[in-house]
């Protein structure tokens, strides 16, 4: 009983803030007058839950200081429109960047809280024209309303895809110009890189990073050093919560999380990945 009650303690992230960023991010604070990597991404790069989430074990490893700089339910808006951020990746010896949704990004359709980007904000005039027969104001989070419109009409959500896609893709090269040249691409999910449609998943609308595709990836790759496919086995998912921290409040959410072993595959790939492009001659 008392193993149990120290598993499921609530986790302390020791938030901090870099420069001007409006942000919080997971501490302890790392200093950036040495050389540093940098690590941008979702919930998973955070490490929410995880003790010890995969920035986290590759600075153990390679004795290089990680700066983590995950956003929970973070997607590219969270980040490219930071100056302090895009300054601390642009300064960094390499930035990995983990493959983030489409659907967490403020597009021609809707807009998405600028920090939290789960959030969603408003529809356009041009996405009420298309949906003229739902009512916007029901909606507080972008996957609930993401929903709702493709079972309001299959039909037109593609055009709802196809705008997300193509501003991803936008955004992503926006945000690898101004990190610069030495960064890496990090796709760390359960979901396979590939580019089956999002509704033959097996997740569907669930499924994160949610519309990507492995030709938007490969679009991106003359701009990238490397682009990392990480799939966590059938045995680190098989562990599920175990070593996570998480009060019992947040068992469900904590379920649906890529847990510690997870992570640990993760790191077993990134770091030979880091080390091949530092470290190489």
């Amino acid at each position: 009983m008392k193993q149990e009650v120290i598993e499921h303690e609530e986790l302390s992230y020791a938030p901090c803030r870099y420069g001007n960023s409006r942000m919080l991010f997971r501490g302890p604070r790392r200093r950036l007058d040495h050389p540093y990597i940098a690590f941008i991404g979702g919930t998973e790069t955070y490490g929410k839950f995880i003790p010890k989430p995969f920035p986290t074990l590759v600075e153990r490893v390679m004795r290089q200081t990680c700066v983590n700089l995950g956003c929970v339910n973070g997607g590219i808006d969270a980040f490219v429109n930071d100056p302090t951020i895009m300054e601390i990746c642009n300064g960094a010896d390499m930035t990995v960047v983990q493959v983030m949704g489409a659907n967490f990004l403020s597009n021609r359709f809707y807009s998405v809280h600028p920090r939290r980007n789960d959030r969603f904000l408003r529809a356009s005039t041009v996405l009420e024209a298309i949906y003229d027969d739902v009512d916007f104001s029901e909606f507080s989070f972008i996957r609930h309303m993401l929903g709702a419109l493709y079972s309001k009409s299959p039909d037109r959500f593609d055009i709802v895809v196809g705008e997300l896609r193509e501003a991803w893709t936008a955004r992503m090269k926006n945000m690898l110009h101004q990190i610069g040249p030495r960064s890496m691409l990090l796709w760390f999910s359960e979901e396979e890189l590939s580019d089956k449609h999002w509704s033959e998943r097996e997740d569907q609308l669930q499924a994160d990073p949610l519309f990507i595709t492995r030709s938007m990836l490969e679009e991106l790759r003359p701009m990238v050093q490397d682009i990392v496919v990480v799939n966590p086995s059938d045995g680190a998912l098989a562990k599920g919560t175990a070593g996570m921290q998480f009060p019992s409040s947040q068992s469900a959410a904590a379920s649906e999380m890529l847990g510690p072993a997870c992570h640990s595959e993760a790191s077993a790939f990134v770091i030979p990945a880091l080390r091949e492009h530092l470290y190489a001659p």
